[in-house]
């Protein structure tokens, strides 16, 4: 494909889709409540139509309209054993939410993915899910899908993850909800809560104290009405594309704020930002509200500890941003980046350089340094099949001089269908 490159301005309004995390969570909820579950704004990318597959196939009926999907609840040991192969495609969320699910049920079921998800490291969910009386079986030791699991009659468990995880922590939490008893996780740093929230949102209870969250199980939830707010890991990419290129002013509506997830939003403050948020609301549940985003004069900072795991995926794009603010920017304690779709530091750190970025890898981040004026002679681009990968390139291309061509530029569906589309709209 070939991207807009040398853009003089955008502007305009978008609303971005539904947050694919909580669009997982509320099918994955809605299929184990009792009563029927109405989900609005969802997300219909590739991930999150994963989810409403592998819960189609474990007996859920789940009817999907475009953004508005109905799941009628199975309720207490309502799924059923799956006749095929439960494919999670590309989605990690789904795969590691749904194992914490199918612990609990006393059937067996086997789980496969595509090619990334193949590499991705799946122990870290099957060590405390086993620990708990689950029987997971897989390549090298039940660590890599293929999986097999027979789950049931599990035993609650007090865990100590060693990593800030919110789809660890959300696996054993909903496994948790078919025990007997208490199941805690306790994190080194806050991870995104919206597992939490939606438990509460269905009728469930759910403990915080401080980095310990915990259920006390078995748990009966009923069906609700969900509003899915504006995902704003993919708003991001606008934020950062209104702060960048020249004379520019762009709106987002509806975009979900939960501070477990808004670190991108402080990283835009520190580094100056031409930023406003207004009409924030639903602030119980998931709040949510407009930001509007302005050509900025930005310095750079140091990016670590506990803001990590609420903007470990805007990396990529706080990266770039980065190559335009005057300073060097540190960021570091991200080596989860080295196992998501792809090795997230090596190919951030690999395509910025081909525009012309001065930026280096460490072992647990990067370091750019900048203001850098990025060039693009007749320049191709890969998203190596990583859909933030994707879409960083492309806001990277509207500042470049030259020609841009990017590679794979499909894998975008995975979270925004509509990202190209919106991107021209502002043109």
């Amino acid at each position: 494909m070939q991207l807009p490159t040398n853009v003089s301005s955008l502007r305009g309004m978008i609303e971005v889709p539904g947050d694919k995390s909580i669009s997982h969570r509320a099918v994955m909820l809605g299929a184990l409540a009792s009563g029927r579950t109405v989900i609005d704004h969802f997300l219909p990318g590739a991930d999150c139509l994963s989810t409403i597959d592998c819960f189609r196939k474990l007996g859920v009926d789940i009817r999907q309209d475009g953004t508005t999907v109905v799941v009628e609840g199975a309720g207490p040991g309502g799924l059923r054993e799956p006749a095929a192969v439960l494919d999670v495609g590309n989605s990690g969320t789904t795969a590691r939410l749904l194992l914490g699910i199918l612990a609990g049920q006393p059937f067996h079921a086997c789980l496969v993915g595509d090619e990334s998800i193949a590499k991705r490291p799946m122990g870290r969910v099957t060590k405390p899910l086993r620990e708990m009386g689950a029987r997971i079986d897989g390549r090298e030791g039940g660590n890599y899908t293929p999986l097999s699991i027979r789950g049931g009659a599990l035993r609650p468990l007090r865990y100590t993850s060693p990593v800030a995880s919110a789809q660890v922590k959300s696996a054993v939490l909903l496994a948790g909800l078919f025990t007997d008893g208490v199941t805690s996780v306790t994190e080194p740093h806050r991870s995104r809560d919206h597992t939490e929230r939606m438990v509460r949102l269905f009728g469930g209870e759910v403990n915080v104290d401080g980095l310990t969250v915990s259920v006390t199980g078995p748990q009966r939830l009923r069906g609700a009405h969900i509003y899915v707010p504006g995902d704003i890991s993919s708003a991001a990419f606008f934020l950062v594309a209104g702060a960048i290129v020249p004379n520019s002013e762009i709106t987002l509506k509806n975009v979900g704020l939960n501070p477990t997830r808004t670190g991108i939003i402080d990283v835009l403050t520190q580094m100056g930002a031409d930023m406003a948020i207004d009409n924030v609301r639903n602030e119980e549940t998931e709040p949510v509200g407009d930001m509007t985003i302005r050509t900025s004069m930005l310095q750079a900072v140091e990016i670590g500890g506990d803001l990590i795991p609420r903007l470990i995926d805007e990396i990529p794009i706080i990266a770039l941003l980065a190559t335009q603010a005057e300073g060097t920017t540190v960021i570091k304690d991200a080596s989860e980046l080295k196992v998501k779709e792809t090795n997230r530091i090596h190919t951030v750190v690999t395509e910025l350089k081909k525009l012309g970025a001065d930026i280096e890898a460490t072992d647990d981040g990067m370091i750019i340094r900048g203001k850098t004026p990025l060039y693009a002679d007749g320049i191709v681009v890969d998203s190596h099949g990583d859909h933030r990968i994707g879409m960083m390139l492309a806001v990277a291309a509207c500042i470049a001089k030259g020609t841009v061509r990017l590679e794979r530029s499909e894998a975008v569906a995975v979270s925004y269908p509509a990202f190209f589309a919106d991107l021209r709209s502002l043109l």
